[in-house]
């Protein structure tokens, strides 16, 4: 029987390797469907594999329309609570958050819809997050690692939603149970680590950058400087930098990112055009006001022709794009108001 790829089998995978294998994928799907039927439970691993290196390649509107698929198909031909049914659950979650974009992002006011119809898949990863998770706490128990795969993805989901303080406990739990369980190095553990210290960012600033300063170490010597989740965790604790004042060690690890992020991943993936509008908004505290501009003029071209005129993250740069053409006095009195209200 096909083994299902998990969710971080592929992380390492970029760029031209990234490509070659959705390609790789793909024919496999293609032939298992001719060789055994749609609903051969082979082929259904095959498309689950083909989502995850769909995601990884930062494809993630194809990558929801296939988990869909193959979980309505499992769901079906395996039963509701089967191992693969969940996986594909869990699977479908991670699409489906990104596919919403970035969660932090301001849209423009002509992005409304579009805002409104991606915070429904927010909501809908929520609700198949809280699904999946009780079926699999019953089916496999508390701490099983797939259990805490599942607990780890519905935190994400909580706060994408704005359940900030429900996000913050069921991530802290599920951190301590992946370190207990898994140890304090393991990949897992790391990503509930960096999530945790995203939720802490609005109310324990010290205590978040603590911890994304011990994952972002720990990525680096587990996984790599270049790993992708090595960088998001970079990316992550930029946002936490900002958040405490410390600016211009934000910006130099924005920067570093960005340029670690364009040679793994290529210029146009979205998370590459994530970690460049971060630097931007780093390049603003700084008061750099024309070179985050330029580099957001850039941002924004990219998004319009990767992920497409209404999705959230192109509306973020179309936003970002009208405020920096504010005059620049103004732009320095909004910018020193919006670090004082940080500050407290």
């Amino acid at each position: 029987m096909a083994r299902t790829r998990h969710r971080g089998d592929n992380a390492g995978m970029a760029g031209d390797d990234g490509r070659a294998q959705v390609r790789l994928d793909d024919d496999t799907l293609a032939r298992r469907r001719r060789d055994l039927g749609e609903d051969h439970p082979d082929t259904l691993a095959s498309g689950s594999n083909l989502a995850v290196s769909l995601r990884a390649a930062g494809e993630y509107q194809a990558a929801r329309e296939l988990d869909d698929d193959t979980l309505a198909r499992r769901r079906r031909v395996l039963g509701e609570d089967h191992p693969d049914t969940l996986a594909s659950a869990d699977g479908l979650a991670i699409s489906l958050r990104a596919v919403g974009g970035y969660p932090g992002a301001l849209a423009a006011a002509s992005n409304l819809a579009a805002i409104v119809r991606h915070r429904g898949e927010y909501q809908a990863a929520r609700e198949l997050g809280e699904d999946t998770l009780a079926r699999r706490r019953r089916v496999l128990g508390e701490d099983h690692p797939d259990t805490l795969a599942s607990a780890n993805g519905l935190a994400i989901s909580l706060r994408a939603v704005g359940e900030h303080q429900a996000a913050r406990e069921l991530g802290e739990d599920t951190l301590v149970r992946r370190r207990r369980v898994l140890g304090e190095d393991h990949p897992d553990t790391l990503a509930s680590a960096d999530n945790l210290a995203v939720s802490l960012q609005g109310v324990r600033g010290q205590a978040a950058r603590e911890l994304g300063e011990d994952t972002l170490a720990r990525r680096r010597r587990v996984l790599g400087e270049d790993h992708p989740d090595t960088l998001t965790s970079a990316d992550n604790l930029v946002m936490i930098l900002g958040r405490v004042g410390e600016h211009r060690a934000a910006r130099e690890l924005a920067e570093d990112t960005l340029a670690r992020r364009r040679r793994v991943l290529g210029e146009d993936h979205p998370d590459t055009l994530t970690s460049a509008f971060i630097l931007a908004a780093a390049l603003f505290e700084l008061g750099e006001y024309q070179a985050a501009k330029e580099l957001n003029e850039d941002i924004l071209a990219r998004r319009r022709r990767v992920l497409g005129e209404d999705h959230p993250d192109t509306g973020a740069s179309a936003t970002f794009a009208i405020f920096l053409r504010t005059p620049r006095p103004l732009l320095k009195t909004l910018g020193w108001v919006s670090r004082r209200r940080r500050a407290g």
